[in-house]
């Protein structure tokens, strides 16, 4: 994976922004942390694991003799609920508030350690009564609410196996997901509020269930959130509060083996059937409670800490279910979205909650930047002392407005890559021991091998740019793709051996830091030169005209492929700003000279909104069908449906060149 010479000059930030002396006292992290990890990597890792409550302590680290199926702490036993609920309450942190829920409608609630455990324990109960068996598989489709954590704790503190399937997924994408587990029970609720409005789910399960689909389902549990009259199946259909009402509150979690199955999380792909992720408990507790206490400085009992992705993802998962509450936290939950009832609902969050560590995604954090400092004028956001950020490379000038206006110019930010099948963070600084740099990853996580590769499968030197691998196994690695082994393989850990490979690219500056490319499949080849989506992007961005990118490749007779990009303006400097004709070529003539010649956009297209999911990334296969003027393809999992047409039809009106 060969790179342009002239876009190298994007890697030379020089900007370095060193922890604080009162940062750096007070640090969960400490430096010794890599040497104690580069001496002894397992050993390393089986003090991590130590954190946590062992029913049966494991006496073999890693089990590595089948690759690529690995299996750490395989031999001890363990309980994810107890770890995250019990053992807090028997430490005598029950008083402690372990949810702050902010409803989108304005309502609240509050739960302790204690409050939580009891409803969980009630929920065990429930699925128990309804003949759920440790390895059953439980689909889970709910709007951000307290329940839906309490399902997902309940499921695995049974020993059973959850699918949480986000809420914005259709009815055909629900019973598909459904299919594949061969689940016996979905938990799901009325509805949810989002966007100031009702939003229904109840019928998207009774579609999904309909027509002798999914014939493994034998009940549905539904939370009553909305008040909206929902259809009902007598037999099958039953009301959460009910049940949960007429159950014991007493249930004793008991252990199960290290490597037993703990959740399965489908990735839609583009095309083809969805790949269900399967991940396991002890390993993936391990990391997932290691990575949030280090990564984010976790002082449990006086952060508060905000996740602001949804459950119905794996940061929701990693960084909401689990990882805070393995480590005693407290955190806010939001129902809604940033923009209901206007754009200051976040910072007001913040503001109430007196929140401490905020975690977010970098297309949130341009969508602010293009409002403008406005936005948070009006609010006390000097509560937060670490940002950080997830879903994708994050540009440079994003960073900075991020550290500025959100962080007071004060606040570490820690930019974090990892994905779904890894589980959690992989690659991130730590604060208290990291001089971070605007839009670098900087180094893998003490515990964590990588390397930067090229065709050949040799590492790439400092400058040089490849692919992204992970060269030894992780405790919370995917352990396959549910039901399909062989896939599992081929996808991961074919391509070159002996190292996972998941797509993505990366580039070491001079420093040796990681720079993060995004999808291999987002490098275009411009007459022969290999240029990357994002970089040009974050040209785009520095721009001050420019709130957000998204750059694609399209067929060209000429070049093979041309660069089009799609940009959103600010509006603190549309006084500024011309015709879209005059924008284009201001834009064309700054990448330019930001980057080279080779990478300016064929054309520019200048748009109110960017074709996102709910989850905040950018769906850049319906870029390419425009800039490839071809039938836009699936828009199902988009936030909003109708931006396409917004878009198509700005184009077509001649807005652009």
């Amino acid at each position: 994976m060969s790179v342009a010479p002239e876009i190298e000059n994007l890697l030379h930030e020089t900007r370095r922004f060193a922890p604080s002396s009162e940062f750096v006292a007070d640090a969960i992290a400490k430096p010794e942390l890599y040497e104690k990890a580069k001496t002894d990597r397992l050993q390393f890792w089986a003090e991590q694991a130590n954190e946590l409550h062992w029913h049966k302590p494991f006496t073999q680290v890693l089990d590595w003799s089948n690759t690529p199926f690995a299996k750490w702490f395989h031999d001890g036993e363990i309980n994810v609920s107890y770890n995250c609920l019990d053992r807090h309450v028997e430490a005598g942190w029950g008083k402690r508030v372990a949810l702050f829920f902010e409803g989108e409608p304005g309502d609240s609630k509050v739960y302790t350690y204690l409050d939580l455990l009891i409803e969980v324990k009630k929920a065990a109960n429930v699925l128990l009564k309804l003949g759920v068996q440790p390895g059953d598989r439980v689909a889970i489709y709910m709007p951000m609410i307290p329940e839906a954590i309490i399902a997902m704790q309940a499921v695995a503190r049974v020993g059973a196996v959850h699918s949480v399937v986000f809420g914005g997924f259709s009815a055909d994408s629900l019973a598909a997901r459904i299919e594949d587990a061969e689940a016996k029970l979905v938990i799901t609720a009325d509805g949810g509020f989002r966007k100031g409005k009702a939003s229904p789910l109840k019928p998207a399960v009774d579609e999904a269930l309909s027509g002798g689909k999914c014939q493994t389902v034998e009940n549905v549990l539904v939370v009553k959130r909305t008040g909206n009259d929902v259809d009902w199946t007598s037999g099958r259909d039953m009301w959460w509060h009910e049940e949960l009402g007429a159950v014991e509150t007493e249930h004793v979690a008991q252990g199960f083996n290290a490597e037993h199955p703990l959740f399965i999380l489908y990735t839609s792909g583009t095309t083809g059937k969805p790949k269900g992720i399967l991940h396991t408990t002890g390993g993936y507790l391990t990391q997932a409670g290691y990575t949030h206490r280090n990564v984010f400085d976790l002082h449990p009992g006086q952060d508060i800490y905000w996740c602001t992705a949804d459950v119905g993802w794996i940061t929701g998962h990693s960084y909401v279910a689990y990882g805070p509450l393995a480590n005693g936290a407290t955190q806010v939950i939001y129902e809604g979205t940033p923009d209901s009832p206007d754009w200051g609902r976040w910072w007001d969050i913040v503001q109430k909650y007196h929140v401490s560590i905020l975690y977010t995604a970098p297309t949130a954090i341009r969508s602010f930047m293009k409002i403008g400092r406005s936005v948070t004028t009006h609010y006390d956001l000097s509560s937060i002392r670490v940002l950080g950020s997830v879903g994708e490379p994050i540009n440079p000038e994003a960073w900075m407005w991020y550290r500025d206006v959100i962080g007071g110019n004060k606040a570490p930010i820690v930019d974090t890559w990892w994905q779904t099948e890894t589980g959690a963070i992989m690659i991130s600084p730590l604060p208290g021991i990291t001089a971070t740099k605007p839009g670098s990853a900087q180094v893998a996580l003490p515990g964590i091998e990588m390397a930067v590769i090229d065709d050949d499968g040799n590492k790439v030197g400092a400058g040089h740019g490849g692919y992204l691998t992970i060269t030894e196994p992780w405790p919370s690695m995917l352990r396959g793709i549910w039901g399909d082994p062989e896939r599992y393989k081929e996808t991961y850990w074919s391509r070159f051996e002996g190292k996972y490979f998941a797509g993505d690219g990366a580039k070491l500056d001079e420093d040796g830091d990681l720079w993060l490319l995004g999808r291999v499949d987002d490098v275009m080849n411009v007459s022969g030169h290999r240029l990357s989506t994002a970089e040009i992007e974050s040209a785009l961005v520095s721009h001050p005209f420019v709130a957000e990118a998204a750059v694609v490749g399209a067929k060209d007779e000429t070049t093979g492929q041309a660069v089009v990009a799609f940009v959103i303006l600010r509006r603190s400097h549309m006084d500024e700003i011309g015709s879209d004709a005059d924008t284009s070529k201001i834009l064309r003539d700054h990448v330019a000279k930001e980057i080279g010649p080779i990478a300016k956009p064929r054309t520019i297209f200048v748009v109110s909104e960017l074709p996102k999911t709910r989850s905040g990334k950018i769906m850049r296969r319906l870029l390419r069908d425009v800039a490839e003027d071809r039938p836009i393809g699936d828009v199902t999992t988009l936030a909003d449906t109708s931006v396409m047409d917004t878009i198509t039809g700005r184009i077509n009106a001649g807005a652009n060149d």
